[in-house]
This record gives structure tokens, sequence and C-alpha cells, in this order.
């Protein structure tokens, strides 16, 4: 039987080690990278590279930013399997920026649903061991733009039903996990 886990945490919290400690002992591992690459941006291509360091040279990295390519790879997993999905807030800004979603367009945000639904599906579906890195950005203030209400309404509610569709949840604060499942 699969087994689903959901680490949830902070910015720097310690979510994505603690995620790849869950599955240290485990070979093979598929490392399923959900951003999307931009090389005008330095910064961000310092922290892919450090994050593709810190993993065993033997787990296979996937590149997933594309909201389709995450489902198949988990669609598509045999029993058995290792995947360790990093991180959901990434792919999710993927989603609103690909349906147009930032204004709240409401057929754009119908889109974006869309795509939320069927990962959740996915998920439930998902026949080997799987690991997934979600941003908790629940818990400060209230932002300010717009743009910044909506991901945080839209991932608050994509954690909470990937909660119901995993097996367990922690949620890492000041790099000590939390079980909250």
């Amino acid at each position: 039987m699969a087994h689903r886990t959901l680490v949830l945490g902070g910015a720097r919290s310690g979510k994505s080690a603690h995620a790849e400690g869950l599955l240290a002992e485990t070979d093979p591992v598929t490392y399923v990278a959900t951003s999307r690459r931009d090389p005008s941006d330095r910064e961000w291509t310092e922290r892919v590279a450090a994050h593709v360091a810190r993993r065993p040279d033997t787990w296979r990295t996937v590149e997933a930013g594309d909201p389709g390519e995450l489902r198949r790879v988990l669609t598509e997993s045999p029993e058995g399997s290792s995947l360790l999905v990093d991180d959901l807030a990434t792919w999710l800004t993927g989603v609103l920026d690909d349906a147009g979603a930032w204004d709240r367009d409401p057929d754009a945000l119908l889109r974006a649903s869309a795509h939320t639904a069927a990962l959740v599906g996915a998920v439930e579906g998902c026949r080997g061991r799987l690991v997934l890195v979600s941003a908790e950005v629940g818990l400060g203030i209230v932002p300010a733009t717009r743009s910044g209400r909506l991901f945080r309404d839209e991932l608050g509610a994509l954690n909470a039903r990937l909660a119901e569709a995993c097996d367990e949840v922690v949620l890492l604060v000041a790099g000590l996990p939390l079980h909250l499942r």
C-alpha cells in the first residue's frame, strides 16, 4: 500500500532537508523538481544547485514545472517506487501564472482549480511512496497585495486538500518537525 507524507514549513524551516531525510535509506528515489528555471535569475539558479548538491547521486531528477507533467509522473509511478516532490508552492505559482489568475479572473481561477483538483487526484492515485513538500504561508500577516492574498489562500486550500489525501503530515518550525498526523 502506498504511503503519502506531506511536509509543510515556512521559508528556511528545513522542510526540504527533512523530506529528503525521510527517503535517505531508500534507493532509487525520483526527485520531482517543480520549479521553472530562469537563466536570468542567478540567485534562484544557486538555490536549485544547492538542492541538487545535497541529494544522493543515485536519485533521479525529473523536471515537472508544467502542471500536467507533475500529474503524469505521479500517475505513472509504479507500485513500490519512491518519489519526492519539491515543492508545491512553486508548482502552484506556475499554475496561477499559466492560468492568468493573479487578477482573480473567475475563468482563470476555474482553470487553476482544475489543475489543483487533478493534482490531488494524482496524489490519491499514486502507487509509490510519496513525499510532498509545500510551503506553509498562512501563519503570518495578511499580505498587502491582491496577488499575495490569492497565493496564500490558494496554497492554504491546496495544502488542506493534500493533507486529507496523505497518511502523514509534518510541519517544520525552526528546523523541528511537528507530527500533525
